[in-house]
């Protein structure tokens, strides 16, 4: 790669754009993906809004957490979706800025309200007496704000960062910008920023992580102590969605961002690619509702009063 910095004014995607005779398979696959993630979270936030009896913090979270999860998938997978219809692979140098502070935006304030959300349960279940008390309106309110302004606060310093690095190449090996992939084709010392990066949010995903750990060991021990044989696996169904819902973004995050880096976009980086972007805010609604009794009665009443 060349040395010599590039004044641009966009980057060139490549990944499912590059190959003509899957472009339309690969329209219809994401339009089909992107409608079900949409109107999966958006009947989460809706049905929780109308019911009033769900105004409760557990599904306040949920509803925060279903509106990240629409906001990530509509920050790459309508732009690659119109590449694909127009035929083309480029984005603007505002556009993957835009992509870049969003989706980061979205993934880390994600990240923060799932520890939140863990918190929460270790109360309901831990602490049962003051649950009402710590999880009051007010402090349910301002756990939801600091995930959010969290994000943004990482999210602007991330991007801010990296674009202040100068570019070699437009040429970008991946179907929407991601910091990975920019520092590739960077003519600067990338090392230094990509240590910087690496080192701050494994860091504070190490600490996260083993909060969340070290709650949900709580949990259970709680939770088998219970003699109860009927309020032993009704505490067990409140956990374990959002048990596998956490499973799920960390492993997925984690295979896109823990893989070794390769100079060429393959089958399978793609493939983890689309695991990492859409199959969280695809899959998250219906964890969650599966085996949410009062979610589905609150959904069948809510259309029976239409």
């Amino acid at each position: 790669m060349s040395n010599q910095s590039l004044i641009l004014i966009e980057f060139f995607l490549h990944g499912f754009s590059d190959i003509q005779e899957s472009q339309p398979f690969h329209f219809l696959a994401f339009l089909f993906i992107y409608l079900m993630a949409v109107i999966e979270n958006l009947f989460i936030i809706t049905v929780i809004i109308k019911s009033h009896h769900l105004h409760k913090p557990m599904y306040f979270f949920m509803a925060n957490l279903a509106f990240q999860d629409l906001g990530s998938i509509s920050v790459t997978v309508p732009k690659s979706m119109e590449n694909s219809l127009k035929k083309i692979n480029t984005i603007s140098y505002s556009g993957c800025i835009c992509q870049v502070f969003f989706l980061l935006f979205f993934t880390i304030s994600h990240f923060y309200l799932l520890g939140i959300m863990a918190y929460d349960r270790y109360i309901a279940i831990c602490n049962p007496l003051k649950y009402e008390t710590i999880m009051n309106k007010k402090a349910c309110i301002h756990m939801a704000m600091s995930t959010w302004i969290c994000g943004f606060g990482l999210s602007s310093l991330y991007t801010g960062s990296l674009f202040t690095v100068s570019f070699c190449s437009n040429d970008v090996n991946q179907f929407f910008c991601e910091i990975p992939q920019l520092l590739k084709i960077s003519c600067s010392d990338t090392y230094l920023i990509a240590f910087y990066v690496i080192c701050a949010g494994s860091s504070i995903s190490f600490i996260y992580i083993s909060l969340i750990i070290s709650s949900y060991i709580e949990i259970f021990r709680a939770v088998l102590k219970i003699t109860s044989t009927q309020r032993k696996p009704k505490a067990f169904s409140t956990c374990l969605p959002h048990l596998i819902v956490i499973v799920l973004y960390i492993i997925s995050g984690s295979l896109v961002y823990l893989r070794p880096m390769s100079r060429s976009l393959s089958t399978m980086d793609l493939v983890l690619s689309v695991f990492y972007c859409m199959l969280p805010p695809l899959m998250n609604p219906l964890i969650y509702s599966i085996r949410n009794r009062e979610l589905k009665r609150a959904f069948w009443k809510l259309i029976g009063d239409l």
